[in-house]
């Protein structure tokens, strides 16, 4: 360094000198601008200082975001956990208020049934089966405790069900209508052909004991007849879906149950049936063309009563003889006993023939 220094003294001195004078001349230099005149040297110091200083700012800045944001990020991971925690509640809420929607609608659907066909009714929950193919059994959440005794029938929106076969005090076995134990007494709507409807092992309902020469439509309403005296009379069962000729003189009809016998989850107990009596229009039932003409043909007059005719206690004439309101007829019962009134008209009419002719 002093080597170089030492062989090259006169050109250093020489470039302090005019950088010292370059500066001198900066500072007395004035440049114009719109808010005064500047001096060239501070023009420079800014043009030189603005740079860096916008570094820093910009690298500072560009920290204290990065540093706002991986704080800000774990805000927002820890408010979207919270968000989709919310979410989940939401949709579990969902589904549960679409379950109660549902159920609610069974079980007015329920209500309005009983309302239509039964007096009174005791709901109950379907808590599992047999677990058997040859035995169709449900059992549900009320018994003797509630009121449910056995042979009461059991039925569902859409048709019925069973009948309770053996009952505990806080449930109840139904046996259903698929059983190939059970029997229901049904009816045809339209044709009001009647017979036994009745379970096969394979969970098939049939209706039995229709004749071979009866016409059975598929898709016609099967209903309850009411001659079991278990099910009232009106309920729905089904629809028939194939009538055959089978190999006896009865017809193979062949039933699709109108409640769904697989899925049951709410179910009616009729705990109660009040017959109604019939109006008086029903029992006198409609007015028969026998009836109309009856009235608007003539009628044969009665034979008017003498008023001196004697009457009994009922109203009706006395049988008297002829004579026998005369006073001096001495022998009142010989006259009733041998009356002769054709004996004094033959010389009567002889007398009369004979008169013209004179």
């Amino acid at each position: 360094m002093e080597t170089f220094l030492s062989r090259h003294k006169n050109l250093a001195a020489l470039v302090i000198v005019l950088a010292g004078q370059i500066v001198g001349l900066a500072v007395q230099v004035k440049v114009s601008s719109t808010q005064g005149g500047m001096s060239l040297m501070r023009l420079w110091s800014i043009s030189t200082i603005t740079p860096v200083e916008k570094a820093l700012v910009h690298g500072q800045h560009g920290i204290f975001d990065s540093w706002s944001n991986y704080f800000y990020l774990r805000g927002v991971r820890r408010e979207n956990r919270e968000l989709r925690a919310q979410i989940e509640r939401m949709r579990l809420e969902q589904v549960r208020l679409e379950q109660d929607a549902v159920q609610a609608r069974r079980l007015q659907a329920l209500f309005d049934f009983k309302e239509e066909f039964i007096s009174q009714t005791l709901p109950a929950q379907v808590i599992g089966t047999s677990g058997s193919d040859q035995s169709r059994i449900v059992y549900i959440d009320k018994g003797s405790d509630h009121g449910v005794r056995a042979d009461m029938a059991v039925i569902a929106p859409d048709g019925i069900v069973g009948k309770v076969l053996r009952v505990l005090p806080s449930t109840a076995q139904v046996l259903l209508v698929n059983d190939q134990l059970s029997g229901v007494g049904a009816t045809l709507e339209k044709s009001r052909l009647q017979g036994i409807l009745a379970g096969t092992p394979n969970g098939t309902l049939v209706l039995k004991y229709v004749m071979k020469d009866e016409k059975v439509e598929p898709g016609e309403t099967v209903m309850t007849s009411g001659g079991d005296r278990i099910f009232p009379k009106g309920l729905p069962i089904g629809k028939v879906a194939e009538s055959t000729g089978g190999k006896d003189m009865f017809l193979d009809i062949r039933v699709t149950p109108g409640a769904n016998l697989s899925k049951l989850e709410e179910v009616l107990v009729v705990t109660k049936v009040v017959e109604r009596q019939r109006t008086n229009e029903e029992t006198n039932g409609p007015v028969k063309a026998s009836d109309i003409l009856a009235e608007r043909l003539p009628s044969v007059p009665q034979k008017p009563v003498d008023p001196n005719m004697k009457l009994d206690a009922n109203g009706k004439p006395i049988a008297t003889a002829p004579n026998a309101s005369k006073p001096d007829n001495p022998t009142p019962a010989a006259t009733t006993t041998t009356p002769k009134p054709a004996v004094p008209t033959k010389p009567k009419s002889a007398a009369s023939n004979e008169a013209p002719q004179q």
